[in-house]
């Protein structure tokens, strides 16, 4: 029987969380997050979640709906093996959405590797060679209670602490010192300021911090100010990580020619899936930079399908996989389990090893 795709379903998914999050951008209340699940003529089934965020990709729960429909349109009838050919079917159809089209993309991934009989980081061509572990995220808000967020997240074991700043130089120095007083030093901090900071904020902040076992700062300015990048990195004491700034391969082909950044944050919701996500890799083996995997709030499903990323290379040096532990409800059979001290066990099943419960 033919492997060709016989049925697309578009599942939105709203998820209250369990206190608010709050980022430079802005703050939220729910993951509005949308599943796809896509069947096979010969009885396979594959899914991938994406969640949309407005403020970065410029997409939300109900334009990824509607985006959705235009993609199952040009895939039904297709081979979900034929990924490339796939990816370029949904770039055809629509410029952009690279949120909507990650969860198509993770579940052709999910259904080509259950046909190759291995669990999707094999698949990816990677192995299980390392335990991956997660950081944990303070929210932006009143420093005292920034302080006692970092306190509770070590005490729950978790290695390293990820700081939302992106406020003014006095503000944010105020609730990195503070922070840094109140927890040990050799428990590293990761800075992100989600665009929130003028070139000159940046470097203002970032060249007080030496000494302070600060990792990287993760999109210091604004994405669309990226030339000026390489200009912060310069300045700073502390390693630039690119995020906004840099959704594919074509973006960060083009910051390694600018000398812009020490390492790059992917996510398969700004790459469009594991297909570009897997070229980025390339070029960040090719030019020896660090690589982080991260997310925005999807569930367990969406992160499952980090992880097996994650595996898929050495150069990725660390993984940022909270957010599904800020979800209130966890309706995800399989998947990736949160362990001890942040760690984060991947499925050995094959395919994604992860699906959306009673579909």
């Amino acid at each position: 029987m033919s492997h060709q795709i016989s049925r697309i379903n578009i599942i939105p998914l709203r998820i209250k969380l369990k206190k608010p999050f709050r980022i430079s951008l802005g703050t939220v209340y729910y993951a509005e997050n949308v599943v796809v699940k896509i069947e096979t003529l010969s009885g396979f089934t594959g899914f991938g979640e994406c969640c949309p965020f407005r403020t970065i990709n410029g997409e939300s729960l109900e334009s990824a709906l509607i985006v959705g429909k235009y993609l199952e349109e040009c895939l039904t009838g297709q081979y979900p093996l034929d990924i490339e050919g796939c990816t370029n079917r949904m770039d055809a159809a629509i410029y952009g959405n690279s949120s909507i089209k990650s969860a198509f993309d993770i579940a052709l991934h999910d259904i080509a590797a259950q046909l190759a009989g291995q669990p999707l980081y094999t698949y990816l061509g990677g192995k299980a060679n390392r335990l991956l572990v997660t950081d944990y995220t303070v929210s932006l808000g009143d420093p005292s209670d920034m302080v006692k967020d970092a306190v509770d997240i070590i005490e729950k074991g978790f290695p390293a602490i990820k700081i939302k700043v992106g406020g003014t130089m006095a503000d944010d120095l105020n609730r990195i010192r503070l922070i840094r007083k109140a927890i040990r030093s050799d428990i590293p901090l990761r800075l992100d300021a989600n665009q929130g900071w003028s070139v000159e904020t940046a470097i203002g902040i970032l060249s007080e911090l030496d000494g302070m076992n600060i990792q990287f700062c993760e999109e210091p300015i604004a994405r669309w100010d990226f030339m000026n990048l390489s200009k912060v990195r310069k300045a700073s004491k502390v390693p630039i990580m690119a995020d906004e700034c840099c959704c594919d391969h074509h973006d960060l082909e083009r910051l390694i020619g600018l000398d812009a950044c020490d390492y790059v944050n992917i996510k398969l919701g700004k790459s469009g899936g594991l297909y570009k996500a897997r070229k980025m890799i390339k070029l960040a083996e090719n030019s020896g930079m660090k690589v982080q995997v991260g997310g925005f709030i999807e569930s367990r499903l969406g992160f499952t399908a980090s992880a097996h990323l994650a595996l898929s290379s050495d150069c990725v040096a660390w993984c940022d996989f909270d957010t599904p532990m800020m979800l209130e409800n966890d309706p995800i059979t399989g998947g990736i389990i949160y362990g001890n001290g942040g760690s984060v066990v991947v499925p050995e099943s094959v395919g994604l090893g992860a699906s959306l419960t009673d579909l």
